[in-house]
């Protein structure tokens, strides 16, 4: 019995070693399946995230250059205002008087000018009473003037087209030169200042497009543009800062909001962008598989911009190439591959890199 199990087994054995002889030595190895996609171009955009503030395009604090007290107030708070309208007047009695007063003297230092210049010529008076009666009628002449200024200064316009805000004075307030009467505010369009590392200054300059987010309206963007650069970078944090204008023409923002900022510092409108998962690192290099005639070629390239899980490839690819995006830990240089459906292609965590 022991003999004939022995002789079955070695009757196998040898029937295994000749199936395995017969077998051809150079056969093929089986393609891999693998997930593909065509490399196609989009529009990317590079850009730096900062936070700033809104300020006014231009704003005042309204105060008189005179003392006196208030006549009248012509605005609205919170009411738009056109450039040269009247906001407050003043009570100008006192200065109309003094104004009339300094008209009557120069009147009389004119005529008196006059003789003097005349008995002059006829030889009938002095050099010195002409001079004196010249310096008279000047000094009368700026008296008329200063009348004037202070006249006019008893009532305080709009320096420019804006918005009044909330007045601190009432009709019959006595006021002094300096004291805050109302801030006056032109919003748009608005200012943003923000700060940005000192590791990018290289790429800052004019011109440079801004997107602006701020809580108060949550999922809407504003777009402006920057238009100057602080020539000194301040030592104390280490950044630049920018200022941009932004257009508010329906007056929906306001100054003093905190605004989230998206300063884009290049813009390539025909990028060759890839999922970042097709990347395939080997020490400071990256691969990404091309598949050209059915097989995965290892190719050498160089990447950029990083967004939303997709990568830039600056050099080794072109448009219309065809890509392995998963599957590709189980490919060898010049694998055969056989690309599957998206539904059916391996398991993400295959054609990760690590």
């Amino acid at each position: 019995m022991l003999e004939k199990i022995l002789s079955c087994a070695l009757v196998i054995f040898l029937a295994a070693g000749s199936a395995q002889a017969a077998a051809p030595k150079n056969a093929a190895p089986p393609a891999v399946a693998v997930e593909a996609a065509r490399v196609q171009s989009e529009p990317v955009e590079r850009t730096i995230e900062a936070v700033g503030n809104l300020i006014s395009n231009e704003s005042v604090v309204l105060s008189p250059e005179i003392s006196g007290r208030v006549a009248e107030i012509f605005f609205e708070e919170g009411a738009a205002v056109t450039s040269g309208m009247p906001l407050i007047r003043l009570d100008d009695s006192i200065y109309k008087a003094q104004l009339a007063q300094a008209n009557a003297s120069l009147i009389l230092s004119e005529a008196n000018h006059k003789r003097a210049e005349e008995l002059y010529k006829q030889q009938s008076g002095t050099g010195r009473a002409r001079d004196e009666a010249l310096a008279k009628r000047n000094s009368d002449k700026a008296a008329v003037d200063l009348a004037e200024a202070q006249l006019d200064k008893a009532t305080i316009s709009a320096p420019f087209d804006g918005i009044a805000g909330l007045r601190q004075v009432s009709v019959g307030d006595y006021v002094n030169p300096g004291q805050p009467m109302v801030n006056y505010e032109s919003i748009d369009p608005l200012k943003v200042d923000f700060r940005i590392a000192e590791v990018y200054l290289a790429a800052l300059k004019p011109g440079q497009e801004i997107q602006v987010t701020v809580d108060a309206f949550p999922g809407k963007v504003f777009t402006g543009e920057v238009y100057a650069i602080d020539p000194r970078v301040d030592s104390a944090g280490r950044a630049v800062v920018l200022r941009a204008k932004l257009p508010n023409p329906d007056k929906l923002l306001r100054p003093g909001l905190f605004a989230r900022v998206k300063l884009v510092v290049e813009r390539k409108e025909s990028a060759i962008m890839v999922d970042e998962q097709a990347l395939v690192p080997q020490g400071d290099q990256q691969f990404i598989y091309k598949i050209i005639d059915g097989k995965a070629v290892q190719t050498p390239v160089k990447t950029g911009i990083r967004r939303g899980g997709k990568v830039e490839i600056t050099e080794g690819l072109s448009t219309d190439d065809t890509i392995v995006t998963a599957g590709q830990m189980k490919l060898r240089p010049n694998s055969a591959v056989t690309v599957l459906p998206p539904a059916t292609a391996p398991a993400s965590g295959e054609g990760k890199s690590q």
